[in-house]
């Protein structure tokens, strides 16, 4: 058997390497429905941008296509792989009712109820009323003066890469990262990554391993999935006087690694 020398080999890297390039990339489509003056548009443009970045070498092409809480109830979303929503309650549950089989990411409504209705396919980025509650009366044990409130993301959460994340974004849309921007870079983030590692290109698929095998991390340093309840678990920042004293589930108080401590994890009955 002829061994294949050096030079043809860096030749035939070369050619598949050119074809590769050239090839009609694969077209994922995304929609946002809601504002796009809320913050969550500047966070999910900003995951569309890197996961369009990375797409180019693995010959994928990502478009998000904006679409009014008007509009949204009598869209066709045929050929879209997930929607993300910065919409009212009511035209969230409409969207989730109307769309079964795709996954519906939350990124603007805290709403318990929401959460307590346990729909299948909704997806709950942003923390609920509840979490926030919790993450600030486990705080309280621990310090009682203290005034710190929860939060989603802070601009200056350095950890766990959070300092490149706020970096990048900060560069790219001239405001600092917030709750509702984070949630939505999250979304596209969860969606872009479970596509380039599963090779999913069905909505209802995605949908399925999202809710039953995703580990996320979303730059908060600890694994993050969905509950039963659709609400993402997540450590949650508490900020005094906009500065970052420490992380919920607050350690002396429960275990740091005890994310159900923070909010509802039943459906309603």
């Amino acid at each position: 058997m002829k061994i294949m020398n050096i030079s043809s080999l860096t030749l035939l890297l070369s050619l598949f390497a050119m074809n590769a390039v050239h090839a009609e990339p694969v077209n994922y489509h995304l929609a946002y429905v809601g504002d796009a003056n809320n913050p969550a548009w500047q966070g999910v443009s900003q995951g569309l941008e890197e996961a369009n970045r990375q797409g180019q070498f693995m010959n994928q092409k990502y478009t998000l296509d904006a679409v009014s809480s008007e509009d949204a109830v009598s869209k066709d979303f045929s050929g879209y792989i997930a929607v993300i929503s910065a919409a009212d309650n009511n035209t969230y549950r409409q969207l989730v009712e109307k769309l079964p089989d795709m996954a519906i990411f939350n990124v603007s409504l805290d709403d318990d109820d929401l959460r307590a209705s346990c729909y299948p396919n909704a997806l709950h980025v942003l923390p609920s009323k509840q979490m926030i509650k919790d993450a600030e009366a486990q705080w309280q044990k621990k310090d009682p003066d203290s005034k710190a409130k929860a939060q989603a993301w802070h601009p200056d959460f350095v950890k766990y890469a959070a300092r490149d994340l706020n970096k990048r974004f900060l560069e790219a849309r001239s405001v600092k990262m917030d709750d509702a921007a984070w949630a939505g870079w999250a979304s596209v983030k969860i969606v872009t990554d479970t596509v380039v590692r599963q090779g999913i290109t069905d909505p209802a698929k995605l949908l399925n391993f999202i809710k039953s095998d995703l580990v996320f991390d979303g730059q908060k340093g600890t694994d993050m999935n969905f509950r039963n309840t659709g609400q993402l678990r997540q450590i949650l920042l508490l900020v005094e006087n906009d500065k970052i004293l420490d992380e919920a589930p607050v350690r002396g108080v429960v275990k740091p690694t005890d994310l159900d401590s923070l909010g509802n994890i039943e459906c309603a009955k």
